[in-house]
């Protein structure tokens, strides 16, 4: 799913012409999002471990915050603003379902549905304002606070998703699996024609953070939970070097800004 699919799904009298807040979708983006997704589980992890689950979120919370605020001062897309607002997002995200499962108790086969819920009501919030959930559509303040709200919600699901198949025998690399396979059935459907771009990109989007926190906290836990003990530090290094690796390119080639249609 590109941008240009993406495209075909909206009517002509709302073709943007305002500078995007997002990125064009291509595989870059895609391969960034997944990175996002496992550094941020294995840096909120990393930083409970380290700080404390109490300081951790107060601290990814601020980070967050300030995060977003530049994102939202900025006038365009901005790769390294737009992705470091990301990862934030995905630590914090983590944090959320974590503070639930963790600090409040509450099981995973609760707190799945409940994000779930929160994520449909963003949507239909979303929708009902603005008559679009298209990522062609940011480019006003409004819509851009339904976006965040939307990606917020994805990464605390996702988190939730992924710790739940973790949990009921799947394990962190049968959870990786189940995920790289989960995800290729929007696509499928889009591609033959019986899913739309937007519900199509909205649900991979989704399927991205367990897929790429279960390859992470396999790569990070010990052999006996099943992974490969490489500890959750180097993982969170390694990943983070990988995406500002991505971020860079993109930031030098600008292969990811959003072409302006013609009028």
């Amino acid at each position: 799913m590109t941008t240009d699919h993406l495209t075909h799904n909206r009517p002509a009298g709302h073709i943007r012409h305002a500078a995007s807040k997002v990125p064009e979708v291509t595989v870059y983006f895609w391969i960034i999002k997944v990175l996002t997704t496992g550094m941020g589980e294995t840096a909120s992890d990393w930083l409970a471990h380290l700080l404390g689950p109490i300081p951790a979120v107060g601290l990814g919370g601020v980070a967050l915050a300030a995060a977003l605020a530049v994102q939202f001062t900025v006038r365009r897309y901005v790769a390294w603003i737009y992705w470091t607002a990301i990862v934030m997002v995905s630590v914090f995200g983590t944090m959320a379902a974590d503070v639930l499962h963790v600090g409040l108790g509450v099981p995973y086969i609760l707190s799945t549905p409940l994000f779930l819920a929160a994520l449909a009501a963003v949507f239909a919030l979303w929708y009902r304002g603005e008559r679009t959930l298209s990522i062609h559509s940011i480019h006003t303040r409004r819509r851009e606070t339904f976006y965040w709200a939307a990606v917020l919600a994805t990464f605390a699901l996702g988190t939730a998703a992924g710790d739940l198949t973790a949990s009921v025998g799947l394990g962190y690399l049968g959870s990786a699996v189940l995920y790289a396979a989960a995800i290729a059935v929007p696509a499928l459907a889009h591609h033959r024609g019986s899913l739309n771009a937007v519900t199509a990109f909205w649900s991979a989007y989704v399927i991205t953070r367990p897929l790429g926190a279960s390859i992470a906290d396999w790569m990070a836990v010990s052999h006996s939970r099943g992974g490969l003990n490489l500890g959750l530090g180097p993982v969170t290094l390694s990943w983070t070097v990988a995406i500002l690796g991505f971020v860079a390119y993109l930031a030098a080639s600008r292969k990811d800004v959003q072409r302006t249609p013609l009028p």
